[in-house]
Parts: C-alpha cells; sequence; structure tokens
C-alpha cells in the first residue's frame, strides 16, 4: 500500500511536469515549440532536485529526533471548501505533500485518506487520467532510481505534443507545484520549532531559496493568468525572508597532494534565528490562506 502511495506522490509530479507548458490549439494546428517544452522540463526538473527526497528527508528527520503529527497536516475535513479552480490547485499540492509525509512515517491510515484527497483534487481539475498507465509502470519499476525517474518524466513530457496542443493549463501544473512546495516547508519549520532548531534542518531549509527562484520563474510565464497573480505575492513575500539569509566563504586554500594542485574553501550558512522564526510565521500565515 505505502509502495502505491508514493506512486501516486510522483505520479503528481508527473502531472505537473505534463502540464507545465503551454499547449498551441490555433486553426493551423501548429507544432510545440521544443524550445520551450525543454526550457519548462529544465524549470520542473530545477524545482524538484531541490526538494529532498523522502528517503533523505526521513533520515534528516529521524537524526533530528522529529516525531510524526497529525496537527502539521491540512485536515481532510477541509477537502470540502476547496471548489475554485485556484484553491483546488493549491490543495491538491498541498495535500500530495502530507501524502508524502505520512507515508513517510508508515502511518497507513493517514496515507490512504490523503490519496483519496488527492485523487478528488487531481479528478476535479480533470488532469487524473493524463497520465499513460505504461509509464506508471516504469516508474514503478524504477522507483528508488530518481534520476530513470527524471529521464522517464522528461522522455513522457517530449512526446506528449498532441494532448499538449489540445490543453493549455500549464499555469494549474505551477499552482499545484507551488502548494506542494509551500506545505512542504511549512511542515520543515514546525519540526524545526519541535527539534530545537536542528541546524541540519535549518541548513536543508535555506537550501530552498534556488527552488523558490525557479518556482517563482516558472510562475511568471504565466503571470497574466487571474489565478498566478495571486500566488506570485506568496511567494515574493517570502523571497525577501529567504533573501536574508547569507552564505559565508573561507579563504581560498591550495593544497599540493601526490604531486597535483588542489584548490578548495568551504561555505557557512548564516540563517539567525530571528531570521527563521519571521519565515516560520509568515509561511504559516501564508499556509493558514491557502487550506482555509
Amino acid at each position: 500500500m505505502l509502495r502505491n502511495l508514493l506512486n501516486f506522490s510522483i505520479l503528481v509530479f508527473v502531472v505537473l511536469i505534463l502540464y507545465s507548458c503551454k499547449g498551441t490549439s490555433s486553426d493551423e494546428n501548429q507544432l510545440l515549440d521544443s524550445t520551450t517544452i525543454a526550457d519548462q522540463v529544465n524549470k520542473a526538473k530545477q524545482i524538484i532536485y531541490g526538494i529532498p527526497s523522502p528517503v533523505e528527508t526521513a533520515m534528516l528527520m529521524k537524526r533530528a529526533g522529529a516525531k510524526y503529527s497529525q496537527e502539521f497536516l491540512n485536515p481532510i475535513e477541509n477537502l470540502g471548501n476547496y471548489s475554485s479552480t485556484l484553491s483546488m490547485a493549491l490543495n491538491l499540492g498541498v495535500y500530495s505533500a502530507d501524502l508524502s509525509f505520512s507515508s513517510m512515517f508508515d502511518q497507513s491510515q493517514a496515507s490512504i485518506k490523503y490519496l483519496s484527497a488527492c485523487k478528488k483534487l487531481a479528478d476535479d481539475l480533470g488532469i487524473l487520467n493524463a497520465i499513460d498507465k505504461s509509464l506508471i509502470t516504469r516508474m514503478e519499476n524504477n522507483i528508488n532510481n530518481r534520476d530513470s525517474v527524471m529521464e522517464i518524466i522528461s522522455e513522457s513530457f517530449m512526446n506528449t505534443n498532441s494532448f499538449l496542443k489540445e490543453n493549455d493549463r500549464g499555469e494549474i501544473a505551477a499552482i499545484i507545484l507551488t502548494g506542494g512546495w509551500i506545505e512542504g516547508l511549512y511542515i520543515a519549520c514546525q519540526i524545526v520549532k519541535n527539534t530545537s532548531y536542528n541546524q541540519e534542518l535549518m541548513e536543508r531549509i535555506a537550501d530552498q531559496r534556488l527552488s523558490l527562484n525557479t518556482l517563482i520563474s516558472l510562475l511568471n510565464d504565466y503571470k497574466n493568468d487571474a489565478n498566478v497573480k495571486q500566488v506570485i505575492p506568496m511567494l515574493e513575500k517570502l523571497k525577501v525572508i529567504f533573501d536574508k539569509i547569507q552564505s559565508k566563504s573561507s579563504k581560498l586554500e591550495v593544497v599540493e597532494k601526490d604531486g597535483k594542485t588542489y584548490i578548495s574553501s568551504t561555505s557557512e550558512i548564516v540563517f539567525p534565528k530571528e531570521v527563521f522564526d519571521e519565515l516560520e510565521k509568515v509561511t504559516s500565515e501564508i499556509r493558514s490562506n491557502i487550506i482555509k
């Protein structure tokens, strides 16, 4: 069961990438611009690669002494509140992140409920059946190899021209991805607060600066969309805080070893508690508005 749940979490991201390019539907049936496709694939990859895998996250949390808490997650009872396209898309991302978190801690009953919620929202958005079953089979066979999974996603994306030409819904994909990213950030912040500000977890949060910049760039591709116009300010507010996190590098050191010259330096992330507290506060406020 948990294997299937993880597969569905990855499936959600596949759907995101398949929808993360603007299709064309002119009378002349123009071909999709391959350069645009590649650019959108790369952006989605950067965001997904920037998010730790479930295995990495579980190990990190266990080292930090983190424990599962249902209070971190969006209550299933809120599902009935989401009727607009914006709220459904954001909370599909949120519930997908909650699904991964609950399955990560072997919470079978909670995972089944979040799986059901994800399926309902995906169905309501009209994207549940967008993926070829053979793709899912290939992903199941390569479930533990992220590189292989990403290659399968890319291959599938490049072979969906006819589908994309009939569906111009890239903005929905970007919004779903935003919801999942914010929920992941929210959960991470709550865990940090409950593990005495674990430094390793704080550094992992700081690393999300790159993912945030890429996510904003992806959303800006659809900046004229009414729903996206409501989402971008959320991320820009977070970016102001993330920009307060600094990286300091040590002086370059030249080392001679085995007849070869090596140049090295170390970097240190400066993430003061007051900056984290501000980030946690704003993240919680944004997340509360999303799930209400």
